[in-house]
């Protein structure tokens, strides 16, 4: 029977349908502390102003979110000892559409190639129609040497493992081999649909050697196995109608070059039955991949160590996602963590993604997405490396945020960070429809009921440097905020409708150091109750983009000094030299000192610039809110639905 195998739109790889119940739960640890924080939360609301206790939120660093901890939760990959050795190898000679074997454990008919046993086979010529099937019932490796192999056939695979205890698939050093199976397979009835790759194995596969592979999946899939798949080393290339290379029990990628071509997903692993399987790790090597669907994805863990990876998934970033469809650079249903090696990700969807935790704990991250920068739909946690959201709807999402180290930088068309128990997508800015005006214009403080606080949602930050450009809301929790360490520097939004600072139950700072410049319809300070002090203003009007603002004390001496990359109408500023109940003044003009990496002096002259607003530490101008229905809100509590 001839028929095209190219395998139906998989629901679970798809927008709006769920995927399978996940096998593995996330960490133990932020389990708990989610459980924790939902009867903490709840017993601790305060149903007449919406606030929650920060203080009872789960964080992500309560979970033990690396590299080592997500491998060591998966299934070890197999290994090999095999080498490229061929003394004493059974030769298989490929001319056209026959074979000549010289050795044991092979035989040809025809222009098929058949291997019944384990050991090593050396491949060299041309096979124009055909097919090397491994069929060894015993439990020893079979090592297939390409050295100068061409095979293709225009009816199956022309490389495949029916059995074998395992397969190594060596690339001869120098060599150059190319494999391409059809583009229609004929099956001998209805029911069989593998194999369904040009290099296709039911066993366990490692592709190694310094040699040269082009795969051709005209069909289906370029490479699969329905077991392990470890690349090794070599150079590979990958042209595929639906997935590139796909390892149903695990992919790891240790080594090697590997430029993926894929219709559907470029690197996946599959596995929905075992909680310790269907993982993706790339740990070391230099990867390019450009998917019609996802660029990397896993049932359960996507783990980076090491490396560089490139990923264009479903056309970049300016292209629209069809309903169905997922175009996601790395996804994970349980964890994706990115802990080393350097990552470009231009995603037309996500560009990382988690059903459970999303973790950036070391590396070189860089980021441009049609959604979100780093999406988890538990826990989402930034403690290390180079993180740099280029272009984005939003930069990080989660109902737990936690920024704890690394720097930084979220540039966006909405919510710079946004912590909420229910996911938002979409182009459009959450905030366009409020009804707040801009008291620097001459209008009120912005209307509408109070909004109540979400149940274990919170924007933590105890570390790292945090760089917000968003024309939405800057950092945005639908709970709670703490900050106790780090450096946070806000600018935008520049419509009334949204804040720098925007959260629904407290704002409790303890340390670190925040300036947040933004419209001042909706603007908030951190809370009142917060152990070290704040300044919060409200402008005598709206100053321009490239204005050099400081905060003043009452001595003359500038705190902090900045340079604003958009126009603003209030100033909040938080650092530990910030005494509560002393004056302060928000300051234009003068020079701004040497800066830091995120753009903050601390040695500005303030001595030709014009004050433009002045008020007392701890206390909140009009047209600002501690936070909650203080300072007013969208009508019915909470933000209308995105187009």
């Amino acid at each position: 029977m001839r028929r095209p195998t190219r395998r139906p739109a998989r629901p679970d790889a798809r927008r709006g349908t769920p995927r399978p119940t996940r096998r593995r739960a996330a960490p133990a640890a932020l389990v708990t502390a989610l459980t924790a924080a939902l009867v903490g939360c709840s017993s601790a609301a305060t149903p007449a102003t919406g606030e929650a206790s920060a203080g009872s939120a789960a964080t992500a660093t309560d979970a033990d979110v690396t590299v080592e901890s997500t491998m060591a939760a998966n299934t070890a990959a197999h290994a090999t000892t095999a080498t490229d050795d061929t003394s004493g190898a059974t030769t298989i000679a490929l001319d056209g559409t026959t074979a000549t074997v010289d050795g044991a454990g092979a035989s040809a008919d025809g222009s098929t190639v058949t291997i019944t046993a384990a050991g090593t086979y050396a491949l060299s010529g041309t096979l124009t129609d055909g097919s090397v099937v491994v069929d060894s019932p015993d439990d020893g490796t079979v090592v297939l040497v390409l050295d100068g192999a061409d095979l293709t056939s225009s009816t199956t695979s022309p490389l495949q493992v029916a059995d074998a205890g395992g397969v190594v698939v060596m690339l001869a050093s120098g060599s150059t081999n190319h494999l391409a199976d059809a583009s229609e397979y004929v099956y001998p009835d209805a029911e069989t649909d593998e194999p369904n790759a040009a290099l296709f194995t039911t066993a366990d596969l490692t592709i190694t050697g310094d040699g040269a592979l082009d795969v051709e999946g005209r069909s289906n899939d370029g490479i699969a196995s329905t077991d392990g798949l470890v690349v090794e080393s070599g150079t590979i290339t990958v042209d595929a109608v639906d997935d590139g290379v796909r390892g149903k029990d695990y992919l790891v990628v240790q080594g090697g070059t590997l430029d993926v071509t894929a219709g559907g997903d470029a690197l996946k692993s599959d596995e929905a039955d075992d909680t310790a399987l269907g993982y993706v790790a790339v740990l070391g090597g230099d990867h390019t991949l450009t998917a019609g669907d996802d660029g990397v994805t896993a049932t359960t863990d996507v783990v980076v160590a090491e490396g560089a990876l490139t990923v264009v998934a479903g056309g970049g970033h300016g292209t629209a996602v069809a309903a169905e469809a997922s175009a996601k650079g790395l996804a994970g249903g349980v964890t994706v963590v990115v802990g080393g090696g350097t990552v470009e990700v231009d995603a037309a969807d996500d560009a990382v993604h988690s059903d459970g935790v999303a973790a950036v704990t070391g590396g070189d991250v860089t980021l441009a997405t049609g959604d979100d920068g780093v999406h988890a739909e538990g826990a989402l946690l930034v403690a290390g490396g180079t993180l740099d959201v280029a272009t984005a709807v939003e930069g990080l999402e989660a109902p737990v945020v936690t920024v704890a180290g690394g720097d930084t930088t979220l540039t966006t068309s909405d919510d710079g960070v946004n912590a909420t128990a229910g996911s938002t997508t979409g182009a459009a800015a959450d905030g366009s429809t409020g009804t707040g005006t801009d008291p620097a214009a001459g209008g009120s403080v912005g209307g509408g009921g109070e909004m109540s606080a979400q149940d274990g949602v919170l924007v933590e930050i105890t570390g790292g440097t945090l760089v917000v450009d968003a024309d939405g809301d800057g950092l945005d929790s639908n709970g709670s905020m703490t900050m106790s360490g780090g450096t946070v520097v806000v600018s935008g939004p520049t419509d009334a409708g949204n804040g720098a600072l925007d959260y629904n139950g407290t704002f409790e700072v303890s340390g670190g150091e925040l300036l947040a410049l933004g419209a001042a319809g909706m603007a908030q300070t951190p809370s009142a109750a917060s152990a070290q002090s704040f300044v919060g203003l409200t402008l005598d009007g709206t100053q321009d983009a490239g204005s050099v603002v400081h905060v003043v004390d009452a001595d003359g001496t500038a705190l902090v000094s900045f340079t604003a990359t958009t126009s603003f109408s209030s100033v909040v500023y938080t650092a530990a030299g910030v005494t509560s109940g002393a004056t302060y003044t928000a300051a234009v003009g003068g020079s701004v000192g040497v800066t830091d990496a995120t753009g903050l002096s601390h040695d500005g002259d303030a001595a030709a610039a014009s004050t433009v607003a002045t008020g007392t530490a701890g206390e909140a101008q009009e047209g600002m809110g501690p936070g909650g229905g203080a300072r007013g809100g969208f009508g019915d509590g909470a933000r209308p639905a995105r187009p």
